[in-house]
């Protein structure tokens, strides 16, 4: 994954700072050894790359430009194949709430796990994927160029309604604007360094660049608003209210015992087949109840660190704390116990690196 604000200190999206903030890192410079590892200090705040023996040995050529600007962020960086996670426990751990968009002008997205989808998605294909920062996933990437936007929330909920529902969708190169998106982030990625100079022209450059990264944001908005067939204006606009709806309703029932699809289809008197519709992406009205169920199990694990998981899980409609185990384990590949320890850990680690630097930690 590309790197997103992190201790060079990029502008933060409740706080942006005035010009372009440009950053280069690489590890070709580094010795073999030390490749992996610098590119995961680099980017470890956001995702982990979990290490493999190869990569630790035999050395890991990575590079990327981070431009940042308002509250968008651009990357454009090259790797060798490797794996991204960004667990559950980072996810509960961290405050991280944007989208990421990476947009693959070399190479492929890779397989993406962790993510609910509809059993037709699209594998590993040249495309743009979509990544919600809320929520976690996985992705085997081959080597790659990815140019990536860090776009906030309330910009992509404006232009989408349902951000939730974007989380590891993929267009394909050959899908409706998604070449428009290609051509405009190329462009991009060659502007953004001669705009980032610093001369006195740097407030202009900063506002061209902002208009940028605007108009990149919203094309990935039309592609994906595209591809999941909200073209219709007033059309799209009913189902974005009432998809918030159906997930507002969800959220301020997940302890409750009885929640399921029929009692959500009862209560909000909406159709079943288009309710089902309408999350199939999802995996199902089914399947999205018991995610976040166990998403905020996820984060009541953190915020409670007293409770006992056994009281956590009852509470949240399970019949059985090995049933609760399984169903955790088998979403975020790691049990309660262990996902409770390294959200703590995590937030240990980022309160240390604000106390050393003295200043927040993006």
């Amino acid at each position: 994954m590309n790197s997103s604000p992190n201790a060079d200190r990029p502008a933060r999206d409740d706080a942006p700072r005035p010009g372009i903030v440009s950053t280069r890192f690489s590890t070709h410079a580094l010795p073999a050894v030390e490749q992996l590892l610098a590119w995961r200090a680099r980017v470890g705040h956001v995702v982990d790359v979990p290490p493999q023996k190869t990569q630790l040995a035999d050395g890991f050529g990575a590079n990327i430009d981070l431009h940042s600007v308002g509250g968008l962020v651009f990357t454009d960086a090259r790797t060798e194949a490797m794996r991204l996670e960004r667990s559950v426990a980072r996810v509960s751990a961290d405050t991280r709430r944007d989208f990421a968009f990476h947009v693959y002008a070399e190479g492929e997205t890779g397989e993406v796990s962790g993510v609910s989808r509809k059993r037709s998605a699209p594998g590993s294909v040249r495309g743009i994927v979509a990544f919600d920062m809320n929520q976690p996933f996985r992705v085997d990437r081959p080597a790659c160029r990815v140019l990536t936007m860090f776009v906030p929330r309330a910009i992509v909920e404006a232009g989408l309604g349902d951000g939730d529902a974007l989380h590891g969708r993929v267009v394909p190169y050959q899908a409706p604007l998604a070449q428009l998106v290609f051509d405009h982030f190329g462009a991009t990625a060659r502007e953004l360094p001669g705009l980032g100079a610093e001369n006195a022209e740097n407030a202009e450059n900063a506002a061209d660049a902002a208009r940028t990264l605007d108009a990149g944001a919203q094309l990935l908005i039309a592609a994906f608003r595209e591809e999941t067939k909200l073209t219709d204006t007033g059309r799209a606009a009913v189902q974005r209210a009432l998809m918030g709806q159906v997930r507002r309703f969800i959220d301020a029932n997940l302890h409750q015992g009885d929640l399921t699809p029929m009692r959500v289809v009862e209560a909000l008197g909406l159709k079943r087949a288009t309710l089902y519709r309408w999350f199939e992406h999802e995996g199902g009205l089914g399947a999205y109840i018991r995610h976040r169920r166990l998403r905020e199990a996820a984060d009541e694990l953190v915020r409670f660190p007293h409770l006992q998981v056994t009281d956590i899980a009852y509470g949240l409609g399970f019949k059985s704390a090995s049933d609760f185990t399984r169903a955790f384990r088998r979403a975020f590949d790691m049990s309660p116990q262990d996902a409770r320890l390294r959200s703590l850990d995590l937030r240990r680690d980022a309160a240390a690196r604000v106390s050393r630097a003295g200043r927040p930690f993006a």
